[in-house]
């Protein structure tokens, strides 16, 4: 056992020293091997371990799917019911809306034929009004066709005017308060005279106009031309102004102003337009240019003026009368009076008859009952009301 078998890094080496490192190194193989076995066992298990929770895990996972299948395949079959459920709705909804539609296409077919009709009818009514609107407009022109001959005629213009004014003057004043073609002291005959009250003096009113002037400055279309027509009514204003002025203005005999009637609002607004001067040189000579409107309104004043000359000459009469309305309302105030004092005493008789009535009834309750009492005293009678109120109404 002590034999040396070699010799390492200077030290022998024994049998029994090689023996025991062979064991040792033997044990150490043994226990390696051993160690590896249970490892490889453990890990084996662990193996089988993990392949049976995935074998679980799978068929967990299955009997999921399996539940989810059966489960989808109950919500697949309730949908496809609730869909032919809904498709039948749908299709019976649809049926619903196109008898619906149907009805009201028809009913819409049928009253926009009515309604057609009915427009075809106020077309016809429409057009047979627009042929008597055309025979009224051809009627309108062939007037104003005659309209205008009669305004290029002076004598008929001036006719036309004077028609004009005397409508608007007679329709205005009373009979007694104008004279057409009035003769003044010189023997010179304006067209119309209004009279004012208490003033001898009548208010002339001139009805020739010269409208050739004006119509040839309307109808102008180049400005020399206009021009030339401006000078020729400025001239024409003027010259009748004048004329107007020296025979109707008559110191002492006529009015201080003498009007000058324009038959056409048109001209009057063109002559305040555009001649303002020739407007106010007729107001310097007291000559008043005045438009149908115009001449309505003066119409106007001097019937207010006639009227209340009227009033002041019936003053003393209306005073009078208003002395009487005043006694009348005294006489009635006084008659009314009375006839309260009479429905006052008749208010207390008829209590005292309802207080009896009362009474009455009251004493009926009591036999119908069989209720007697003692009997009260005799009240003593109460004394007629004097009549003294009473009196005849005073006329």
């Amino acid at each position: 056992m002590s034999e040396v078998l070699f010799i390492l890094g200077g030290r022998p080496v024994t049998l029994a020293e090689a023996l025991a490192a062979a064991s040792v190194a033997v044990a150490g193989l043994l226990l390696a091997l051993l160690l590896a076995a249970w490892r490889q066992s453990r890990a084996r298990a662990v193996a089988d371990a993990q392949e049976a929770m995935r074998a679980q895990e799978l068929e967990r996972r299955l009997r999921d799917l399996a539940r989810i299948q059966a489960e989808t395949s109950g919500r697949v079959q309730s949908m496809g019911e609730v869909l032919a459920h809904r498709q039948g709705e749908l299709a019976r909804a649809v049926a619903e809306r196109l008898d619906a539609t149907s009805h009201r296409l028809g009913e819409s077919m049928s009253s926009a034929a009515r309604a057609t009709h009915e427009s075809l009818a106020r077309l016809a009514e429409r057009l047979a009004m627009v042929e008597q609107a055309e025979k009224s407009l051809s009627d309108l022109s062939s007037q104003v066709i005659s309209l205008r001959q009669t305004l290029a005629n002076k004598q008929a213009r001036g006719a036309f005017g004077q028609a004009r004014m005397e409508a608007i003057v007679s329709d205005g004043l009373p009979r007694d308060s104008f004279a057409f073609q009035y003769t003044l002291a010189g023997g010179r005959r304006p067209d119309c005279a209004v009279f004012l009250p208490g003033d001898p003096r009548p208010l002339l009113i001139d009805a020739k106009f010269p409208l050739e002037s004006v119509t040839l400055f309307r109808e102008a279309t180049t400005a020399e031309v206009r021009k030339t027509a401006g000078q020729r009514l400025r001239a024409d204003l003027l010259k009748h102004v004048g004329d107007v002025a020296e025979r109707y203005l008559v110191p002492g005999e006529t009015q201080d102003i003498a009007l000058v009637f324009v038959p056409s609002e048109s001209v009057f607004g063109e002559i305040h337009e555009h001649f303002d001067a020739v407007v106010q040189e007729a107001f310097r000579r007291r000559v008043v240019l005045v438009s149908p409107s115009l001449l309505m309104l003066a119409i106007q004043v001097v019937q207010a003026i006639a009227k209340d000359a009227r009033m002041r000459a019936q003053a003393d009469r209306i005073r009078a009368e208003v002395g009487a309305l005043v006694e009348d309302v005294a006489r009635l105030r006084e008659r009314v009076g009375d006839l309260g004092r009479h429905f006052a005493q008749a208010g207390d008789d008829v209590a005292k008859v309802l207080v009896s009535a009362d009474k009455i009834a009251r004493r009926g309750t009591r036999l119908e009952q069989l209720e007697f009492e003692a009997i009260p005293p005799a009240e003593p009678p109460t004394p007629p009301a004097p009549a003294n109120d009473e009196r005849p109404a005073a006329e």
